[in-house]
């Protein structure tokens, strides 16, 4: 349906990418990787006709419906959430508003009459008469209930508006559907039924996403967005994942075969080149040695942050208790008699659609909120760090650079620790001079998990930790809260994360309920599919 021919996009004189040829079929779903600045949202931008490229083409199957996700929140405040999503398919839109004026009119005449026809006609044909009910099962299988169907969305919530711009994209059966990080801001509930919608979509997908379990669900390819060329791969994402750690592998032992072969040549020469009984063997040997190409392996513009946790001390056997527990929050009761004891070795999940209720919870057990009543007792050998959902509050005016910021949490104080840590957390050069306070999501995010790092806390508490991170930098949170011997209390939108960390899930009610599930995610989520 879209096939894009030698296409070239260059900034400021540098190419982003170049020469890139690619078929997008129908039937099809693409997840569109790359590291952070690799350019998966221009070229997102690119294929929908948003942005020209430098050089190529675009083309895409005549009357062929494009749908995008659009991002812009306000875009729609002055129209309901029905409207808005009915807007997803502007021509059918259009139709039913000169369909509809028409009827209104006080002067009908036999002219409107024949217009009309025509009208309702096309109109009947496209699906407009099961549009609503269309537009409404989407809302709702999203999280957005009847109950919002005609409200403004000037006066909706922004996690909701999310939610309605996605529903407008999904709307109307379109060709080809674009989406750039659908499920940012989408609980899992939501999140779990588009990948359900998306299996079943008959028409062209193509996504760019963080989220690893999301790609896995739902792509039968992967374009990879790396030395500044887009390539495309059979598969989802983990299938490309270990075929390009395989090929990375198979490239290095053939270097290395390759340069052990050099320098036993170089030793050879050198070794022999002054002997004049040998000299014509050491003649033949460095021309052979010249015809020895060491295949080049580029530096790959994904980076990986290194995160390790190293408590100070093992927590002993007591290590939290909550008792009875409550709080209400501008009259909404987010935490109703919660109790819980956490034991060794506990890996604890918060799910759930109440969100901040465990925002709350973890500002409780940080100390930050006064319960209303109930109790929390913390194990005298528990230490814990904390990362909160907002971390505005540690970078706001903030004049500090990096190393300076990072020093009042390190035991060591010294500029090449600092320096040394950073850099392992992808700050290098005079990246670690810059003022905290201009640092983006995603660095700021490193920032914190570097001042837990330095912590040796035992218990760790995180509010969200994969926020505003790339799939590199999600892959190595996940595998630090996997391997550390401590307990984590963690809340994430990420399906690979939970699974694979958690022992155990807390599901957290919109009425302030909490449900204690000692079991991994999937089995949380099969048992609620059951009911």
């Amino acid at each position: 349906m879209i096939t894009v021919s030698d296409l070239s996009l260059q900034y400021s004189g540098q190419p982003l990418f170049s020469h890139v040829d690619l078929q997008f079929i129908k039937g099809n779903c693409y997840g569109i990787i790359g590291a952070n600045g690799a350019g998966k949202s221009t070229f997102l931008k690119i294929l929908s006709g948003q942005l020209e490229p430098t050089s190529g083409e675009v083309s895409v199957l005549p009357k062929t419906r494009m749908s995008v996700l659009k991002q812009d929140q306000n875009q729609y405040d002055a129209a309901t959430v029905m409207d808005t999503v009915l807007m997803g398919n502007q021509h059918l839109y259009d139709i039913g508003r000169e369909m509809n004026a028409l009827y209104e009119k006080e002067d009908f005449t036999d002219e409107d009459g024949i217009k009309a026809a025509e009208l309702q006609a096309e109109y009947a044909e496209l699906g407009g008469y099961e549009s609503e009910s269309d537009a409404s099962r989407i809302l709702q299988g999203l999280g957005i209930s009847t109950a919002f169907h005609d409200t403004l969305m000037a006066d909706m919530d922004a996690r909701l508006k999310v939610k309605v711009l996605l529903a407008q994209a999904l709307f109307g059966n379109p060709d080809i559907l674009m989406m750039d990080e659908p499920t940012n801001n989408l609980d899992i509930a939501a999140t779990n039924w588009l990948e359900d919608f998306l299996l079943d979509f008959e028409g062209t997908v193509i996504v760019v996403s963080h989220d690893r379990h999301f790609l896995n669900t739902i792509c039968t390819h992967i374009v990879d967005i790396d030395y500044n060329k887009i390539k495309m791969y059979v598969g989802n994402y983990d299938f490309w994942y270990d075929a390009s750690q395989l090929m990375q592998n198979l490239m290095k032992n053939q270097n290395k075969k390759n340069e052990e072969k050099a320098q036993e040549l170089k030793e050879f020469i050198s070794r022999f080149s002054a002997n004049k009984s040998k000299s014509k063997q050491a003649t033949a040997r460095r021309k052979l040695l010249e015809k020895i190409s060491l295949e080049e392996i580029p530096a790959s513009s994904r980076r990986y942050p290194w995160v390790s946790f190293s408590p100070d001390r093992e927590v002993g056997k007591d290590i939290l208790f909550v008792t009875d527990v409550s709080k209400t929050v501008d009259g909404v009761k987010l935490l109703d008699k919660v109790s819980f004891t956490v034991h060794h070795g506990d890996k604890i999940a918060f799910v759930g659609e109440n969100e901040n209720a465990q925002t709350a919870l973890f500002k409780i057990l940080t100390g930050e909120w006064e319960p209303d009543e109930g109790t929390v007792k913390w194990g005298q050998t528990a230490t814990f760090s904390y990362f909160p959902k907002d971390n505005t509050p540690y970078f706001q005016d903030n004049d500090d650079n990096l190393v300076e910021w990072l020093r009042q949490f390190s035991p060591d104080p010294h500029e090449a620790y600092l320096r040394g840590f950073l850099g392992r957390m992808l700050f290098s050069g005079d990246d670690v001079y810059k003022p905290v306070k201009v640092l983006s999501g995603g660095e700021k995010v490193r920032c914190m998990l570097s001042r837990m790092m330095l912590s040796g806390a035992n218990v760790l508490l995180l509010d969200q930790p994969t926020n505003h991170l790339d799939l590199e930098s999600i892959a190595a949170v996940n595998n630090g809260l996997e391997a550390v011997k401590c307990n984590v209390l963690f809340s994430s939108h990420d399906h690979q994360m939970v699974q694979t960390v958690a022992n155990r899930v807390f599901d957290f009610s919109p009425d302030g309920k909490l449900t204690d599930m000692p079991m991994t995610y999937d089995e949380y989520l099969e048992r609620q599919a059951q009911g």
